[in-house]
């Protein structure tokens, strides 16, 4: 093993004063990260010195000092054009004419506009996002002072996407679901922190960057590290800035003062500081194994970034000559370039057509002669293919297991370009593709080719470049994870760590128990340096871990080096993942205020709620908790929340090449962010795959449409009769209590009482992680009850004509009316924040408490902000109401089934028993409007009395709705007897002739023999309605004689 020479000494405590040399440092780094000095500044005051990071970025130090100078000079070429992506971003900028907003003033002046208009949320939405983040709505003591909040924060760390990323629906979908949930926990009166942040995207980013030095000619390894990196952070710099400033178009309320990027100063300090502790630690090791190698990038890849496409490709057979005679082995493989790897040939120990070869030597074709033993082992499946395999240990990862199980040799046949190096003998310098047609030319004139057969196969290609990925066997820096996994493992196990939904634990315990250590070195130039110095001018036998160079010097004198050795840093980046798995603590001051009571780490740290796609949950999540839990001691977050991948409609991949790839921006500019968020959020359950479709989206905004038109009704006419001492009283301090409710009739206790019963599922629902189901509650109670039922109801308190009039009835209708508009906008809230937010400012309000920067609705209380008092409801009125629904809809039905022209009204008598009986007496003035009723012709009568009787005698329609309640309808009010008659002997005669005319098509021999069967079933059926119907008309006929 390698010479692995570590500090020992105890960690010292760095002076937190910064130099002026700092101040340029992280004023250029936060520039580039896309917030303020200041804000950067606040944020890491208590943090070491810049200056010992310098060295642990993945330029040189001179290099990385120099980047306030680099940033700010100006180039004579701008390397990269803007894409058409940052005018779809223009989505979220305004497109209206109407005045624009004072920011500091947007509720009086939003609200002296009034509602104007249809929904048109391109009028609203940026302005009142810019109003939310300028104000500090995002803060985490935006609702409440931090010295007056007792409550436990709420922190989310986001998912940090790719700097120089653009948004599409991966995005959208954690963006609608973490905002759901940092909204509503705002609201609950938590200090909620949605820390927000981007990943430098070592490959992704790298890959940009080289394709443009290609186009103007040259590569990166002939502008040399320095001046690439310095290519690399402008290109950060022109492009890094889109995908913040579109998830703020999508309503994210993440705390944008904090934004974080994994290659902030002190972000790169904390990942030296994490690999220096797990050397420490004995976890760090360098050594060789397989890895997935993309020889375009030349680096290795995580499993990750490796993507398997079927293909159609070939299954070669060849002959494996047996040595000392004639015998062969048949052989087949995909890739006959790699036999110029081949360390053996592998049998089944009972397989009876090879036992007695094994011990033999098998020859290599091609190879001058060179031989290789013939092995048996039970991994071998007989009766698959030939039944003996080659062993490759240098280029295939089962190949390997088996090579370090039986000690065979390792031969990497390939350059790390992907050409073939001296180990392939005279087929050297050919790239692998062209070795493989060469050799295989070379083998059939020599008589060893059995033959080639087309074979579907699974090719492993680079997420990022495309290319086909290359086992390959060779020096990386790992990180042991059994252990690591060991405690991932055991916190779920224990509870400490929830997921989300309950199935993928399975998942997860499978993983971490087949754990495999953690490949952490890529061979890229855009990264954070791998912190180790080898000593000497040449060779890696000896080196050392240190957070800076200083460090290992002196550790390196220390070990009795003289102080000018030089010392030349590992050339290799760390893996991505590394730096992202410190992302929940790392960003809130780990490690520079470990210990400190009143530090951003002690308050929000562990995290909440990880909520992420449920396809990273091994590459991101559980490095997270491994690297953690070894760290901190804690588990990094209580609850990891899965959510499903948003496909095409019809639940396949969205591709560019199917066509069938929904562009988040394009929706929000056409539909609004409110609508594609609610469609995303609801109508599935956690981990569930999303099936996206424009008819859903579409339908969401029509139901924000709907919204907007019942805040239309109650502020335009509801409120028109209320009196400005009134409407200081209708502000919504609380709920309801029990006292004014019992005042209240009939329609209001129901709808309080939904309202109520809705609060309490919606809250539970949240909190437990069931977001879709909570959404869609929502909008069944607005539509279904507030606006089909109770506005129409409130409409005969408030208007003479409909019945009304009553001044206290009229009262008790506004406060109703706003009290439930005002609690389902705030339930809604955390779905739709921008219409929601927009119309809360045109109601009756109560006045923002002094700790609330802004009088705003996200941070305005939830309905519900202690569960242990149960908000009041009544079952009875419940009962009571949905009897007066269902007897409404019997009524409704009667008319339709009768024909009964739309305008008229008809008479009716209701029969019902006791308390019923009086509450719908109370509310016949509803039914009349509801059912359109005759208001002289309708009584409501006790069930066995006279009136009752009376009513059956009487030639009706009796309507039977429930036990207890019926109606009866004088038929005579219905229709007109003679009209109805000859409406339906015409209607009769139509149908009998088309009987005819269909029966006769069944009965002809030609057409039953001859037409397809689908067709005469479909005339089967279609002559049995007509013959139902035919069966009605006539029942119709004889009720009418």
């Amino acid at each position: 093993m390698p010479s692995q020479l570590s500090s020992t000494r105890p960690r010292q405590r760095r002076n937190t004063k910064m130099s002026a040399a700092a101040l340029t440092l992280l004023a250029s780094t936060a520039s580039m990260s896309g917030h303020g000095v200041t804000a950067f500044l606040a944020h890491t005051a208590t943090r070491r010195t810049a200056s010992s990071s310098a060295a642990l970025l993945s330029s040189s130090t001179s290099t990385f000092m120099r980047r306030s100078k680099v940033m700010t000079t100006p180039f004579t070429t701008k390397l990269f054009s803007t894409t058409t992506e940052e005018e779809k971003t223009t989505a979220f900028r305004t497109t209206t004419t109407t005045k624009p907003f004072t920011n500091s003033k947007y509720d009086e002046e939003n609200q002296s506009q009034g509602i104007v208009g249809s929904y048109n949320p391109s009028a609203f939405e940026s302005r009142i996002y810019k109003w939310w983040e300028d104000a500090g709505c995002f803060t985490p003591d935006a609702k409440q002072s931090k010295e007056c909040n007792t409550k436990q924060p709420y922190v989310l760390p986001m998912p940090p996407p790719n700097v120089t990323g653009r948004l599409h629906m991966g995005h959208a979908i954690f963006v609608a679901l973490q905002d759901v949930l940092a909204r509503f926990h705002r609201m609950r009166g938590k200090p909620v922190l949605w820390l927000p942040g981007t990943d430098h995207a070592g490959i992704a980013t790298q890959l940009q960057v080289e394709k443009a030095l290609i186009a103007e000619g040259t590569t990166r390894e002939e502008v040399g590290r320095d001046e690439f990196l310095k290519r690399t952070w402008q290109y950060k710099e022109e492009q890094g800035g889109h995908i913040t400033r579109q998830l703020r178009s999508l309503g994210a309320s993440a705390d944008w003062t904090r934004e974080r990027f994994t290659m902030d100063a002190d972000l790169s300090e904390a990942v030296v500081e994490a690999f220096v502790r797990l050397h420490e630690k004995g976890l760090v090791y360098r050594g060789e194994y397989m890895v997935n190698w993309a020889p375009m990038l030349q680096t290795a890849v995580s499993d990750l970034e490796v993507e398997y496409s079927d293909e159609e490709g070939k299954l070669f057979y060849f002959k494996y000559m047996v040595e000392g005679g004639e015998e062969f082995l048949p052989v087949a493989t995909t890739r006959p370039e790699t036999i110029m790897g081949d360390t053996a040939v592998c049998v089944h120990p009972e397989d009876t057509r090879y036992k007695h070869l094994v011990g033999k030597k098998a020859i290599v074709p091609m190879s001058n002669g060179r031989t290789i033993p013939i092995i048996a082992d039970e991994y071998v499946d007989m009766e698959f293919g030939t039944g003996a395999l080659k062993i490759t240990p240098g280029h295939d990862p089962n190949d390997y297991a088996i090579g370090k199980k039986f000690d065979l040799e390792i031969i990497n046949i390939m350059n790390k370009d992907g050409s073939m190096n001296g180990e392939a003998g005279q087929y050297e310098g050919l790239d692998r593709f062209d070795c493989r047609e060469k050799l295989w030319e070379d083998m059939e004139g020599d008589g060893l080719v059995i033959k080639v057969e087309p074979h579907q196969q699974r090719v492993p290609r680079s997420q990022r470049g495309g290319e086909v990925i290359e086992p390959l066997v060779s020096s990386q820096w790992f990180v042991k994870t059994e252990g690591m996994g060991a405690k991932a493992l055991k916190a779920v196990e224990d509870g400490d760590m929830k997921i989300v939904p309950q199935r993928f634990e399975k998942i997860w315990n499978n993983w971490l128990t087949d754990i495999h250590d953690w490949c952490v070195s890529r061979q890229l130039w855009w990264g954070h340096r791998i912190p180790v110095w080898y000593i000497g001018e040449s060779g890696e036998s000896e080196y050392i871990v240190a957070r800076n160079e200083g460090e290992a010097r002196k550790q390196a004198v220390e070990k009795g080096h003289p102080e000018d050795v030089i010392l030349r840093q590992e050339e290799d980046v760390l893996d991505t993942w590394f730096s992202s798995g410190l992302w929940p603590f790392a960003t809130v001051g780990w490690p520079f205020t470990e210990g400190e009571e009143d530090s951003d780490l002690a308050r929000f740290y562990p995290g909440t709620c990880l909520e992420t796609g449920y396809d990273i949950l091994f590459f991101w999540v559980a490095r997270m908790a491994m690297m953690g839990l070894e760290l901190t001691g804690k588990a990094p977050f209580d609850v990891i929340y899965l959510h499903g991948l948003v496909r095409a409609a019809d639940g396949s991949k969205m591709s560019k090449t199917k066509g069938n790839v929904v562009d988040p921006l394009d929706t929000v500019a056409e539909y609004g962010a409110d609508s594609l968020r609610y469609s995303l959020v609801t109508g599935v359950t956690p981990g569930q795959d999303i099936p996206l479709n424009m008819e859903k989206i579409e339908a969401n905004r029509n139901f924000a449409n709907k919204l907007w038109n019942c805040c239309k009704f109650v502020t335009d006419n509801a409120l028109k009769g209320a009196d400005e001492e009134e409407m200081k009283t209708l502000g919504v301090n609380g709920p309801i209590g029990k006292e004014e409710f019992e005042k209240l009739s009939l329609p209001e206790r129901y709808i309080v009482s939904k309202c109520h019963s809705l609060v309490a599922s919606v809250t539970s629902d949240i909190e437990n992680y069931q977001l879709g189901a909570a959404g869609s509650k929502v909008y069944e109670f607005l539509w279904d009850e507030f606006a089909d039922w109770y506005i129409e109801i409130s409409k005969t308190r408030l208007y003479e004509g409909a019945g009304g009039g009553g001044e206290e009835e009229a009262k008790a209708a506004r406060r109703v009316l706003v009290y439930i508009l005002d609690t389902s906008l705030r339930l809604l809230h955390p779905y739709m924040p921008y219409v929601t937010e927009q119309l809360w400012h045109h109601i009756p309000r109560p006045s923002a408490t002094e700790d609330q920067v802004a009088h705003a609705l996200m941070l305005a209380d939830w309905p519900q902000m202690d569960d242990e008092v149960p908000l009041t409801t009544s079952e009875e009125a419940v009962s009571s109401f949905e009897s007066f629904q269902a007897l409404t809809r019997s009524i409704r039905n009667a008319r339709a089934e009768y024909n009964v022209e739309p305008g008229k009204r008809i008479s009716a008598t209701i029969v019902a028993k006791g308390s019923l009986k009086d509450e719908i007496s109370a509310e016949v003035k509803s039914l009349v409007a509801l059912a359109k009723l005759d208001p002289e012709q309708v009584i409501v009568v006790e069930a066995g009395s006279d009136e009752a009787k009376a009513a059956a005698a009487v030639e009706s329609v009796q309507l039977v709705v429930q036990d207890g309640v019926e109606a009866y309808l004088p038929l005579s009010g219905l229709i007109d007897p003679v009209k109805e008659r000859k409406r339906l002997e015409k209607q009769s005669e139509k149908i009998e002739k088309e009987i005819q005319k269909l029966a006769g098509r069944l009965q002809s021999k030609g057409f039953v023999d001859k037409a397809p069967a689908a067709v005469v079933d479909k005339a089967k059926n279609e002559l049995a309605e007509l013959e139902d119907q035919a069966a009605k008309i006539k029942s119709s006929l004889e009720a009418l004689s």
